[in-house]
């Protein structure tokens, strides 16, 4: 899994695999989900991350 965001364009993606993206589609406003060839989530991208994000540059990871 990779996330990255860019500032410039203040997009935040999270990148679920390497599979290509077959699909996507803006589920919510702002919000789109890069679907594979077999319908499995590939990515989700947000965009105007700043406003609908308390810290778009900050990354928790926890397993449980």
């Amino acid at each position: 899994m990779k996330v990255k965001y860019d500032k410039e364009a203040d997009v935040l993606y999270i990148q679920l695999n390497d599979v290509a993206v077959a699909e996507s589609d803006e589920e919510r406003k702002g919000i789109i989900l890069d679907y594979a060839a077999d319908g499995k989530i590939v990515g989700i991208e947000i965009l105007n991350a700043s406003k609908n994000l308390p810290q778009p540059t900050k990354v928790e990871y926890e397993v449980a």
